[in-house]
């Protein structure tokens, strides 16, 4: 049995959305001849609620090792919040004490955050240990080109200068890794349009995927948060998770279409749309989707939880709801992660996506009208042919008093359960161990 050490700072309890990639794929890896160890943080160095809910999902055969990071309300006041920078030096300390007294054949860091991938070179010069670079978003993207943390999600000068950070940083790290993977195909691309050489470099996608046991855990849970009454004879809809900046356009055109059903179909007016966990942090004030939807002129039929809900609660939302919301960014590479819990759901689905996503080829191969409803645009963005196509989807649903998924064939997305992708991660460690 070989052994690789995973370091990933975002873990259970954390219930950021980077906490799920390595743990749906390191329970899976012992299964393709790969032991794993995972250097993570102490949970007091999370800024949000823990989620122990989730923490309870983790196998207690893990090995799991906790690195000391600076704490959030000290280092903010010196306008450092980064958790990659707060817990550089700890996960430096745990990886080096590991790697002297053990010997491990590949090390595997994942992105985001991006600062604890500087290891990745420094530790395999070190030690001699194959490097594999993860990226769950791409290091450099949208944030401080046209999106950043001015007034109204514009770039401001700390995001400029991450994103220049990044742009010297990134090829650095990518020439010292034996092995990239990255959750989708475009990310992929968008490291080789940034930096050509990684073309030469061992490349795979292995998305998040999916672990059915989480549903399992769902179906036990009686109780819990909701934004609705399922007895009040109306029509809910569900988005869970993170609204990103580059994702207010797709919004906009999804609440203008829903402006469009109630005023041209009385059925219509059944719809409520339901937004929760829209921000990143647990308890936060800060609504995204709100102000959007008085512009649309729709604020009466949405409401909006932005503090962030435990994994659980969340799945529970969608698996109560009438349909579930899936949209997407003005970034071709985006591929959601709330899919994989929209899948699992099991309910029918209302999806608006660029066409270039890897979500669009999961759901064309998972289901079809009226269970899964798909709209698309290309690199212009969303426009009024969507807002068109949205509106009749909407008027259908608002129309049909039976909300089946039955349909649903999550057997066709057997390649993305997190058993078959931690095979598919265990070849590229083989790979790069040989």
């Amino acid at each position: 049995m070989r052994r690789v050490l995973m370091v990933t700072p975002h873990f259970p309890p954390d219930s950021s959305a980077a906490a799920h990639r390595v743990r749906l794929l390191a329970p899976h890896l012992p299964a393709a001849g790969w032991t794993p160890t995972i250097v993570t943080v102490d949970p007091s160095a999370y800024e949000g609620r823990l989620d122990r809910d989730l923490e309870a999902l983790v196998p207690e055969s893990l090995r799991i090792v906790r690195a000391p990071a600076w704490h959030a309300h000290a280092t903010r006041r010196f306008g450092l919040g980064d958790l990659g920078l707060r817990a550089y030096a700890g996960l430096r300390r745990a990886c080096r004490e590991l790697l002297e007294r053990e010997a491990f054949d590949a090390l595997f860091i994942t992105v985001y955050p991006v600062y604890p991938a500087l290891l990745g070179p420094m530790l395999k010069r070190a030690f001699d240990v194959p490097f594999v670079l993860d990226y769950q978003d791409p290091w450099v993207g949208a944030w401080g080109r046209t999106v950043g943390g001015g007034s109204n999600g514009h770039p401001d000068w700390k995001s400029r200068t991450s994103r220049r950070l990044g742009l010297w940083l990134e090829p650095r790290v990518v020439a010292a890794a034996d092995a990239i993977v990255a959750v989708s195909q475009g990310t992929i691309d968008g490291i080789v349009d940034r930096i050509p050489d990684a073309s030469r470099v061992p490349h795979a996608v292995i998305p998040v995927g999916f672990d059915t046991a989480d549903f399992a855990a769902v179906a036990e849970r009686s109780s819990g948060p909701s934004p609705f009454d399922r007895a009040d004879g109306l029509v809910h809809l569900c988005y869970a998770g993170t609204l990103l900046p580059t994702g207010v356009e797709t919004l906009r055109v999804l609440l203008r279409a829903l402006h469009r059903a109630r005023r041209d179909d009385p059925k219509a007016t059944r719809l409520r749309l339901h937004f929760v966990g829209t921000s990143n942090q647990s308890a936060a004030d800060t609504y995204r989707v709100l102000p959007v939807a008085e512009t649309c002129g729709v604020a009466d039929a949405v409401t909006e939880t932005p503090g962030r809900f435990d994994y659980l609660d969340a799945l529970r939302v969608l698996t109560r709801s009438s349909a579930i919301l899936l949209i997407g960014s003005a970034e071709r590479h985006y591929t959601a992660s709330k899919l994989y819990s929209a899948l699992i759901a099991r309910r029918p689905i209302l999806a608006l996506f660029h066409e270039a996503s890897s979500v669009v080829s999961i759901l064309r191969a998972i289901g079809r009208e009226p269970t899964v409803r798909l709209v698309t645009y290309g690199d212009a963005g969303p426009g009024e042919e969507q807002v068109a196509a949205m509106t009749q989807h909407l008027r259908a649903i608002a129309a049909d008093a039976v909300f089946q998924a039955d349909d649903i064939r999550l057997e066709r997305a057997a390649d993305v359960s997190a058993h078959a992708l931690a095979r598919q991660l265990a070849g590229i460690f083989d790979r790069v161990a040989a």
